[in-house]
Parts: structure tokens; sequence; C-alpha cells
């Protein structure tokens, strides 16, 4: 079967600190070449960013492919050649179809325009006729769930509103290859798990579907093929579970339950470093990455902002060793009101009983406020591990095929 997407030893070079201006004057051209000889030479590849080197695969009709990586490992910059938003430096990329993206929120979205005027202008720009827009029309808005703000100009939209309206468009207007960028990194669970529905509606008409996401069990969900991109190299392919559990591998470690999170590559993308380290507490506040079922566990994060958060939403999360979300804690599942965060504070989360079984665990934190939206997220940043010891009282060990979560029961036998 001939390949819906060929991709061949594509490359993206960026040159650090280099701006693209207008041409210079007599006077700036002339002294640029007396300076020349005196000034600092640029040593070749000293401020090169190769964002892609030499990526190559190929992507038949109907598959939908997963590409995962750390921040600034190269999987916008693939998908904005993809789209033809970006120019490879060398290589090519060859798309047999039409295409439909939604990267950045927002893109593609004229400012001034209402989110009816865009969802015209967007289907033009597909090289739909305006008769085929108008049969899906009531779809895109019924989806998007915005009826209400349908006539407002765009610029005033939230970027959930953003993304709600892009997703719609982008799924609705039948592009043969679907292109999507952390979709479900803005968004309520209700409309992350609607496009994940969307999503397998659209592979299963034939489509083909590219999906960059951090979200590990969207991945495994959705992909039947991943993509590992690792400082611009295509590292790894394969199932959506061997290589997702590569990528997971690659979570901090530490022997002590100390994490820097100051500049951690699982941070989600646009977020500020303000969550700077988090710390891991048995019951006993000893500092560790191993408990044992039944433990309290107590998580404190070192959080620096900028400035007063006000109203602050902080979350702690627990996930399987596959990524798949177990547990939340949250300050927003607690009746009083979290205070403000004025300045560098250690905020402790504390789990009484740890009720998991045996086995490595991720973890993942996040910092919001309802106005701002997301401050700061990391997601699979740091494992721990549980280790069993008989906490039955029975001898009986506890395997991981029983699931992670244990239940305390009592049985008896009834004549």
């Amino acid at each position: 079967m001939r390949p819906i997407i060929k991709v061949e030893k594509l490359s993206k070079l960026y040159r650090l600190g280099q701006r693209s201006i207008a041409a210079p004057t007599l006077r700036e051209a002339f002294m640029g070449k007396l300076a020349s000889p005196f000034s600092r030479r640029r040593r070749d590849g000293e401020d090169d960013l190769w964002a892609l080197r030499d990526v190559s695969f190929e992507i038949r009709p109907g598959e939908v492919v997963g590409i995962i990586g750390r921040n600034g490992a190269g999987k916008s910059t693939l998908l904005k050649i993809l789209s033809r938003i970006t120019r490879p430096t060398a290589g090519y990329a060859d798309l047999y179809g039409t295409v439909g993206s939604l990267m950045e929120v927002g893109t593609g979205f004229h400012p001034d325009l209402s989110g009816r005027e865009n969802i015209f202008l967007n289907g033009a720009l597909l090289g739909m006729k305006r008769q085929q827009i108008e049969r899906r029309f009531d779809e895109i808005v019924a989806f998007a769930e915005m009826e209400r703000f349908l006539e407002m100009p765009v610029k005033h939209y939230s970027s959930g509103m953003y993304l709600r309206l892009a997703f719609a468009i982008a799924a609705h207007l039948d592009p043969e290859i679907l292109l999507l960028d952390e979709v479900l990194a803005v968004g309520d669970a209700a409309f992350q798990n609607k496009c994940l529905r969307k999503m397998k509606e659209v592979s299963r008409d034939g489509r083909t579907v590219l999906f960059v996401s951090h979200n590990m069990a969207a991945i495994q969900q959705m992909c039947s093929r991943v993509f590992l991109i690792q400082s611009g190299r295509l590292s790894e392919e394969g199932s959506s579970s061997s290589v997702t559990s590569r990528y997971l591998n690659d979570a901090s470690q530490s022997e002590d339950g100390d994490f820097d999170l100051s500049n951690h590559p699982a941070r989600l993308p646009g977020c500020q470093p303000v969550i700077q380290r988090l710390t891991l507490y048995n019951g006993s506040d000893a500092p560790t990455m191993r408990f044992h079922p039944g433990d309290a566990m107590v998580a404190e994060m070192l959080i620096s902002p900028n400035s007063t958060i006000r109203e602050p939403r902080i979350a702690f999360s627990i996930e399987d060793s596959t990524g798949q979300r177990i547990t939340t804690a949250a300050t927003y599942f607690q009746e009083e009101r979290f205070p403000d965060i004025e300045g560098p504070s250690r905020i402790r989360c504390c789990l009484p009983q740890l009720q998991l079984g045996s086995g490595r665990y991720l973890l993942s934190l996040s910092l919001d406020n309802k106005y701002q939206g997301m401050i700061d997220g990391l997601h699979n940043a740091a494992w721990f591990e549980v280790i069993w010891r008989n906490s039955f009282g029975n001898g009986e060990a506890y395997s991981p095929v029983y699931g992670p979560v244990l239940m305390a029961s009592s049985w008896e036998r009834v004549e």
C-alpha cells in the first residue's frame, strides 16, 4: 500500500541569536565589512540548534500514530513542517492528501473574526467549498458546545474555548490527514474524552491521524504505532506499549526521594518552572522513594512564584508504570479554600495510608488557578516504589496481576 505520508532525511536547523532584519543601509553594510576582520568570528556549529536531524518514516492510510518525547525534542517542529508552516533545512516530507492541523492554541484563527467566520475561513484553507462547510456547520458547533459564543471575536476566547472550536473544525471538515499537537493539554476531562472518541471515529473512517501528546494513557489507547523523538532524532518506533515504556523509564529517580524539578524535561509546554522541588517522606518523616503498603506518604513541593498566586489549585497524581492515572489528591478536593501563595512556599500533601500493591509508580504535579489557568505542570515526572511486606499478615504475596489498588475486605461463610 502506498504511504500517505513519506518523510526522508528531514532536518531543521535554527541559528540561535540571529534575526531576520531589513536590508542594511549603505553605511551599515560598509561598517560591517570594516568590522568583520576584527570581530569575533562565529565558529561552525557554535550557535546551531538542530531541532530535527535525519528523520525518516512512512505512514500508511488510516493509521493513528503517536509522537512522544520530552519538551524541546522536536515533536512540534515535525508537525509544523508536515503542516507546511515551517520549511525544512534538508530532506523532504510528502503528504498525499488534504491536511487538517491543530497546533498551538489559536493557530489558524483570525483574532478579529468571529467563531462563525473562522469556521468558514478554516474550511476555505482546507480547499472546501462554502456548501460543503455549511453541511458540517451544525455538527461543528454542536461538538464545540459554543453556540452562545459563536458571534464573538475569537480574540476574546479563553484557551479552552479556542481548543474546543479548533478541534471541532479540524475533526469535522474531513481532511484525509489530521495533525494534532497537544490537543489534550487544555480543556476539561469530559471534553478530552470527547476528543478521543472523535479521533477513534476519524480513524475508523480511514483517515490518518498523527497525535503529539504527553498523555501516555491516551497514546496507548489511541495509537497502533508510536515514534519517540529525542534531541531531534527518531530514536525508536514500534508498538505503543513498548515505546511508551521506554519513554517513561526516563522519568527522574532519586534514592533519597528528593527531586529537582526546576529544569525538568517533563514540564508541560508553556508552563513556568514554579514548582521547583519535590521531596517524598514516609510516616517517620524520613525522605525516601521506597514505601510499603499502608505507609503514610507525604509529598512536599517547593513552589516559588514570580507574583502572588490567588486561589491556587494544586494537584498531586499517581500513575501506574504505563502512565495510566490511578488517583489524584488536590487542594480543591477539600472544603476549605487554600490560602494564596505570596512567595516561596513549601506545600505538603499527606496521604495517610498508601493503599497500593507492590510495583513502580509515577508522579505528576500541577499548579493552576481560576484566573490564569495552568501555571505549572509536570506529567510522569518522577518514580517511586512500593515494596510488599506481608501486609495482609498471612504470608501471601500480592501479584501486580491483582491490580495496583489494595482494598480492605472481610470474608465469612453464611449458612
